[in-house]
This record gives C-alpha cells, structure tokens and sequence, in this order.
C-alpha cells in the first residue's frame, strides 16, 4: 500500500482545512525503485536503462475507480515494457507528477521484492496497486 508524500499531504490538508484550491494531476505516472522514496520523495533507486520508463495512467474513474475503505486501487493492469537489461531488485513503487523527474506524489512498499532481469515483464495487476489514507 502506498503513503503520500509531504507535498501531497501539504496540498489535500491545505485543500480540506483552508480551502485552498486544489487540482489532482490529469496523468499519474507509475514508477519503480530500489529503494523507498519515503515521504521525502527521494527517487535514488530508480531504475535507467534496460528499457524502462515510467508508465502515464490517465487520473480517470476507468484507470482508477472509487475509493472503499480508505483506499483506492487501480481499475486496469498496468504493465511496463519489457526490460532488455538489469532493473536491479524492485522494492517500491510510486506515483509522480511526471514522466521524468517531477514531483512523488504517493509511494509504497511492494508484498514482496522483485528481481528485474532482461526479458522480464513487470506489471501491476487491477487492484494490485492500492493507496490509502491512513
């Protein structure tokens, strides 16, 4: 499950307690790491190279349907291409503002770490990737 990073959780209390205005990203772009982007958003595991890129997910009710209990998963799989070298050992995955660089918004531990090799496919199945507010 993944937790929210310091400048979202700035911009929703801002948005709940000042009614500041807030508008949520029209693209999602769904990330890998090595290593946890913690609530700073420190992206220091990304992977590069070996083919992979974030993936864009368009912020709509299809791709990411009504939150229940607290969380919100997503609708459809979402798949990254196929590696043609080493990604390294995935442990996290998160949620930025951009498809290089840009802003976490939200990251999380996976159930268990992946090796990503070449010829591997990594993807998140419908309902595999689940934010929460807690």
């Amino acid at each position: 499950m993944a937790g929210f990073a310091n400048t979202s959780e700035n911009a929703i209390l801002d948005f709940l307690f000042s009614k500041a205005a807030y508008t949520p990203e029209a693209t999602y772009c769904v990330g890998l790491s090595t290593s946890d982007p913690g609530e700073t958003g420190a992206l220091t595991g990304e992977p590069s190279g070996g083919s992979y890129a974030r993936i864009a997910v368009t912020n709509n009710a299809t791709n990411f349907p009504a939150a229940s209990g607290g969380s919100k998963a997503n609708g459809v799989q979402i798949a990254f291409a196929e590696a043609t070298g080493t990604w390294g050992t995935i442990t996290h995955f998160f949620l930025a503002d951009a498809l290089s660089e840009g802003n976490v918004i939200a990251s999380g531990a996976l159930l268990s770490a992946k090796s990503i090799e070449s010829g591997d496919v990594f993807y998140f199945d419908i309902g595999d990737l689940i934010i929460t507010l807690d």
